[in-house]
């Protein structure tokens, strides 16, 4: 990659990372799910009126826009809400790479190989470690949730795989018109229908930068700027950068919010990002090993 490139792909990787810290000021003002609403409806006004539709089936375009607006990113939002670490969840979220594979196996026919297997098992020790840390009722259901909406950002993956070689910007903004709709009406039924006034009564400019932050920083000119990357170089070339992801999260939680974790916790957040490391660098180390003895 030049180096304009790899400036622009940390740049993203950078945004990617603090998106977590946007996310938790912004719950401190707005509820969870009123504010995945409106996250995805700037996201998608007013875009949709100036980038053309993707080129795949109304389905698939809904299954999508409801596996991650409504599930993926409701339930990441809630957990924040209710004491998830922002650092902690850029983290856990990365379970996501093991989901997609697992999915894959099991509903695209692929097979795994002995990397991201041994990834898979080593990551979901760490996330077992942090899970004993939070054992007690009150800690354990943001980490669950944090996990489920993994598993939903990984059933993503796969529909998004299913719909073949698109425009990801364009898939992302259209998918967009999806969630506001279930995201409004599951606030009224268990935010309260106060939870709109409320929100823009109490409102400051760090809530109204945060939802700024999440849905144009972070959704369209991540997005945008990632789909320039993909079709520029490989994907095996531009995906390795997200695993700074956590790096930037943990790192600028640790600095704007003041967050800390405990031992057993850094200890599980290692496992995970060493499973995450054996999976994406594994399989090229393990080749460039052969070369020699093959030649």
């Amino acid at each position: 990659m030049s180096l304009r490139d790899t400036l622009l792909a940390l740049a993203v990787i950078t945004i990617w990372g603090i998106n977590f810290v946007a996310i938790r000021w912004g719950v401190d003002e707005v509820s969870p799910l009123l504010l995945t609403a409106l996250r995805f409806t700037c996201a998608a006004i007013p875009a949709v009126f100036f980038i053309k539709r993707p080129r795949v089936g109304l389905g698939i375009l809904i299954s999508y826009g409801f596996a991650i607006g409504v599930l993926q990113f409701g339930l990441l939002f809630a957990a924040i809400e209710l004491g998830m670490p922002a650092g902690l969840s850029s983290l856990v979220m990365q379970l996501q790479a093991f989901f997609t594979i697992g999915l894959a196996v099991a509903f695209l026919g692929e097979r795994p190989g002995p990397f991201q297997l041994i990834g898979a098992v080593v990551a979901f020790a760490g996330i077992g470690a942090i899970g004993l840390e939070r054992l007690e009722g009150a800690a354990l259901v943001p980490l669950l949730m944090t996990v489920a909406a993994a598993l939903f950002w990984g059933i993503g993956n796969i529909i998004t795989k299913k719909a073949g070689k698109i425009d990801m910007l364009s898939f992302v903004v259209w998918s967009s018109l999806v969630p506001p709709i279930p995201l409004f009406f599951a606030s009224l039924l268990l935010e309260g229908p106060e939870a709109l006034p409320q929100a823009l009564e109490n409102i400051t400019w760090l809530g109204g930068g945060s939802l700024f932050f999440i849905s144009y920083g972070a959704t369209l000119f991540g997005y945008g700027l990632w789909s320039l990357l993909l079709s520029r170089y490989p994907a095996n070339t531009v995906a390795p950068f997200t695993l700074l992801v956590p790096i930037v999260g943990i790192g600028s939680a640790a600095l704007l919010l003041g967050e800390t974790i405990s031992g057993i916790e850094v200890l599980g957040s290692v496992l995970v990002f060493a499973g995450l490391m054996f999976n994406v660098f594994g399989p090229r180390l393990w080749s460039r090993a052969r070369l020699p003895k093959e030649a």
